[in-house]
């Protein structure tokens, strides 16, 4: 019986290595929740593979570069707000920051490839000003020639 008090005391002692990171492209915010595994990429709950190619491509870059460092993690990827294109960057940026929670050594080849993947993309669009708002930001009312 105490045998296996101990055990459980033990067990709970040990938390297994979790990285919570998140990725940000205009209005999309992915958070990713990255734990020692095999390799399995879900993004709201569904794999990679049932996605549109293009966005698909661009969320497994991060994985690609990672080469086999990237098949010994499991990440699991919510996404809101946004495009498709965008949530698909932040997919991107939080899976190349969850990896890089388990394996320092990736920084210089995602610097290397693009800078996006850990940084993210400060610009926003332009708020459209009071009483020409259908004109655009900084168009101004056209003036007479004559």
């Amino acid at each position: 019986m105490e045998n296996q008090q101990t055990e459980k005391k033990e067990q709970k002692k040990k938390p297994e290595k979790r990285v919570l990171v998140t990725g940000a492209r205009r209005a999309a915010i992915a958070r990713a929740v990255a734990r020692i595994g095999t390799g399995k990429v879900v993004v709201n709950s569904a794999p990679l593979e049932v996605f549109p190619e293009l966005p698909r491509l661009m969320m497994s870059e991060p994985l690609i570069l990672a080469g086999e460092k990237g098949k010994d993690v499991d990440i699991s990827v919510n996404v809101s707000g946004g495009g498709i294109i965008g949530q698909a960057e932040a997919v991107r940026q939080a899976i190349a920051l969850s990896l890089l929670g388990f394996h320092k050594d990736l920084k210089q080849p995602f610097l290397q490839y693009d800078r996006t993947l850990l940084v993210s993309d400060f610009r926003r669009n332009e708020p459209h000003k009071p009483s020409r708002s259908k004109a655009g930001p900084r168009r101004h009312k056209q003036r007479s020639k004559r």
